[in-house]
């Protein structure tokens, strides 16, 4: 499996880093050994002084596809939990400075944490989930798929324009603003509405 990653795709966040905001998504991968499941403890990496989480929806691929068109695209995911995308923002500003590749900085063991997954249903109005962060007990992220820049559907039709999906693979759907940095010690819990999907502490 790999993880597909969307980045600036809440105006908001891309405005709180001072990037452009984008007319078409960003992607970037993850490799299957940055999964990190629910529950099991994260070792903040020695090679940063500036770790950021960043909680986004994510997606889980039940198609194989290619150039899939957006009207068919829901026919292509079928569950979705809540993640954190870690981020080595040090290393990232000093490679984005450099006009490098930050990999480093976004594709590193276990950067990739990720919740229960619960199915899609019918009743479930894609366009208006809400989702949250809490750090230590209190709410550190918060955001609303209203406010997507690209929309599920889009973001799975322009994937595959340009990567096969895969059974399996997931997509980390972007997150809004409130990013921040995160301690030795902290505890966080992530929900989508009122279901808690992912609780883990850092070590």
């Amino acid at each position: 499996m790999k993880i597909i990653c969307v980045g600036r795709n809440y105006a908001d966040h891309a405005k709180e880093l001072k990037n452009e905001v984008p007319t078409e998504p960003v992607l970037f991968m993850k490799p299957k050994n940055a999964l990190l499941q629910n529950g099991h403890p994260f070792y903040y990496p020695e090679f940063t002084t500036n770790l950021h989480y960043e909680c986004e929806l994510v997606l889980r691929v039940s198609k194989n596809g290619k150039h899939i068109q957006e009207k068919f695209a829901d026919k292509y995911y079928d569950h979705i939990s809540v993640g954190i995308d870690f981020t080595a923002r040090d290393l990232q500003d000093k490679q984005k400075a450099k006009g490098l590749p930050w990999e480093i900085a976004k594709a590193f063991d276990n950067s990739a944490v990720v919740g229960n997954f619960i199915p899609i249903t019918p009743e479930m109005d894609k366009k208006d989930i809400n989702f949250c962060l809490y750090k230590n007990k209190a709410l550190a992220q918060s955001g609303n798929t209203q406010d997507l820049l690209f929309s599920f559907d889009f973001l799975v039709a322009y994937i595959s324009r340009f990567f096969t999906l895969n059974i399996g693979d997931l997509i980390f759907t972007g997150t809004p603003a409130g990013v921040g940095p995160t301690e030795i010690g902290d505890d966080f819990e992530a929900f989508i509405e009122n279901d808690s999907l992912l609780e883990f502490s850092v070590k």
